[in-house]
Parts: structure tokens; C-alpha cells; sequence
């Protein structure tokens, strides 16, 4: 890795960056309120800023408060997250509210090390919330960080070993602000992040525009693109279910829960099969009065993150029980979008609106 003197006063320079270069605009900056900064920091894992701005308003909106959060109903709250994806965030943000309130007295603790034993709360996590909040001298490791600090140290190790990890870290403490914390803390922590986002990207880095340029060990080597290092790949997976949508007259669809584990655990959802043979059985079986079968709806792609499913609509309108399983209900046209949904579940009730009988 890089010398000291090489590195010596990386912080500086960052935070001088930031003040000047970096985002200063977003309405969880403005604020030192730790329930809206950890609301942002948990929205933010895996998802584009862009992205997070209308469901952060639309959060703050209904729940004020880590109080009015806690006292929300789970369906509630995954209404609200729906088409957020990750949903195992918005599961793990009630629970940790309701400890919060419960444990804490609704006050969120003020060191990185307690806010980690809440649910849904990484060492990251709890270090950002802590460094904005509280100027605690703590490190964060989300990918962007991690990005520009392999790049800058020239980490020769293998990001994915636990043992390398541990380096890592111990590398981005020794590197934090050591004056005046209470405003260089949070300014360095996010001119991190900035550099990791605007400057310092995966593929195509902008090394001319970058603070760290003269410190930085990957751009004196030629091959910042190489770092961080991690020989460990993402495995995938592909898997084939068929989405059954079904429709009574009154232009119900049936939607039961899911799982309370495995993918989309929790959220309401069209009955999900195996193959058209197991569809086709449990329509033969909800009731005497025959359904029309449309099977000419399009096969698409949804895309998580460790797998991909290939999914496989069915529309059947007809006359059916009104309790099909215990685990479900009907629910009107003006129920179902306020409602918990996967997104592709989401889309393909909105894109089937029309197809009525």
C-alpha cells in the first residue's frame, strides 16, 4: 500500500473537495436529525440518488418521525417502498424504528458501535450515521468509498477475504480527519461518497479531476480500473416462475403473501407457480364455475442481484371463490396500488388493467 507520506493529509484535500466540487444540495445534508439521515443512508444502499429523492419526500411525509415510522403497519410501510426494490431494507427499517423507540426511548444511539446492533444497520451504515450526526471519528466502507480507497492505497488484497477487509479498515481510520471534527467529519465522509459517484467510477475514471491525483497509488501505476481487487465472483442463477392473474367482475385480482423468507418475502403478490401444468392445476381446482384462460401474455426479465427470473404471466377472469387460500384476498383497483407489491407484479397488474372481460 501507499507510504504514509503519500497519504498524509488525504483528508484535507477531501474535505477542501467537497466544500467546493462535491453534492451540497440534498435535503438529508441539510439536517443533522439522525432518523432522517439513517432513513436516506438506508435508501441509498444499491440505489441511485435520483431514484431515492421522491420516496425519501413521500417517507418524510407520512412518517415524520421515528415514532410515527415504529406505530406504522408493515403492509404500510412496504406500500410505501414498493418499486424501491431491496425489500428486505424496508422489513428491517420497521423493525429497527420500533427498537429505536422501544430500546432507545426513540432517541438513536450516538456511537457508530450501538447504532450497528440495530436491525438493518452495517458497520457503514452506523458509521455515516454517526460521522453526519455526531461527528464521531468512525470510517465508513460503502462501495464507492471502498472504490476510491483501494484505488488511492493501491490495495493489493482480495476485497472479498474477511482478513482483508479487517486491513481495510484499519487502513480508512488511520486515514480520517483529525481537526475540527465537528465540521470536517461529515464534509469528509461525504466527499468520499461524492468522489466515489462523480469522479472516481468504476469504469472510466476521471483521474484529472480528482483531489487525490498526486496521492493516489492506481493512477501513479496506470491501472486504477483494476482496483478493488476481488476474485470472488457473483454466482447467478436462473429460475422460471409463472404469475397467475386472476380476475373476478367486480375487476378484483387475488393476491396473497409471500413467504416469510426467499425473494419479495412478505409483499403480497399473483399466486406464483413452478410451470403452466401447476397454473393450469390450481385453476382446476378454486371452484366449479369455469375461468377464461388468456395465456397470450408476454414472458419478460426481471433482474436481481444474485439471480434472474424469467417470468411467465397468465390473465384467467372469471367467476371464483371469494376465499381461494388463507393467506389471501381480493382486492379492488383501488386497493391494490397503494399496496406492497414487487415491481414486476406492480407493472404487470397496471399493464393488464385493460384486458378485462
Amino acid at each position: 500500500m501507499s507510504s504514509r507520506s503519500q497519504t498524509e493529509g488525504i483528508a484535507e484535500l477531501v474535505v477542501a473537495w467537497q466544500a467546493s466540487h462535491g453534492r451540497n444540495h440534498l435535503p438529508w445534508q441539510q439536517t443533522r436529525d439522525p432518523y432522517r439521515v439513517w432513513l436516506s443512508e438506508i435508501m441509498l444502499q444499491q440505489t441511485q440518488v435520483a431514484t431515492v429523492l421522491d420516496y425519501y419526500e413521500r417517507f418524510l411525509s407520512r412518517f415524520p418521525n421515528v415514532s410515527a415510522l415504529a406505530h406504522a403497519s408493515q403492509d404500510e410501510v412496504m406500500g410505501l417502498w414498493s418499486g424501491l426494490g431491496y425489500y428486505t431494507r424496508a422489513r428491517n427499517l420497521h423493525r429497527c424504528a420500533q427498537q429505536v423507540v422501544t430500546h432507545h426511548e426513540g432517541e438513536f444511539p450516538r456511537t457508530a458501535e450501538m447504532l450497528a446492533t440495530l436491525p438493518g444497520i452495517g458497520r457503514s451504515t452506523a458509521g455515516a450515521i454517526a460521522a453526519f450526526c455526531f461527528s464521531e471519528r468512525v470510517p465508513i466502507l460503502d462501495a464507492n468509498v471502498r472504490r476510491v480507497l483501494t484505488r488511492v492505497l493501491g490495495f493489493e488484497e482480495d476485497v472479498a477475504l474477511a482478513k482483508s477487509e479487517r486491513l481495510l479498515w484499519s487502513a480508512a481510520q488511520a486515514l480520517l480527519p483529525e481537526n475540527d471534527l465537528e465540521t470536517s467529519m461529515p464534509r469528509y465522509t461525504q466527499g468520499l461518497m461524492d468522489l466515489g459517484a462523480s469522479v472516481c467510477t468504476p469504469r472510466a475514471p476521471e483521474c484529472v479531476r480528482c483531489p487525490l491525483m498526486a496521492r493516489c497509488a492506481a493512477f501513479e501505476r496506470g491501472d486504477p480500473e483494476r482496483y478493488p481487487v476481488r476474485t470472488r465472483r457473483l454466482i447467478r442463477r436462473s429460475e422460471s416462475w409463472h404469475l397467475l392473474v386472476l380476475r373476478d367482475p367486480d375487476h378484483r385480482v387475488w393476491l396473497q403473501r409471500r413467504p416469510a423468507s426467499g425473494i419479495w418475502a412478505g409483499m403480497y403478490c399473483v399466486p406464483v407457480f413452478a410451470d403452466a401444468a401447476s397454473a393450469d392445476a390450481f385453476l382446476a381446482n378454486v371452484g366449479e364455475a369455469p375461468a377464461i384462460v388468456c395465456s397470450d401474455l408476454q414472458p419478460f426479465l426481471h433482474v436481481l442481484t444474485h439471480r434472474d427470473l424469467h417470468l411467465h404471466p397468465h390473465l384467467a377472469t372469471g367467476c371464483f371463490p371469494e376465499q381461494l387460500a388463507v393467506d389471501g384476498a381480493w382486492f379492488g383497483p383501488d386497493e391494490w396500488p397503494s399496496m406492497g407489491l414487487p415491481t414486476p407484479v406492480r407493472k404487470l397488474l397496471g399493464s393488464t388493467q385493460a384486458q378485462l372481460w
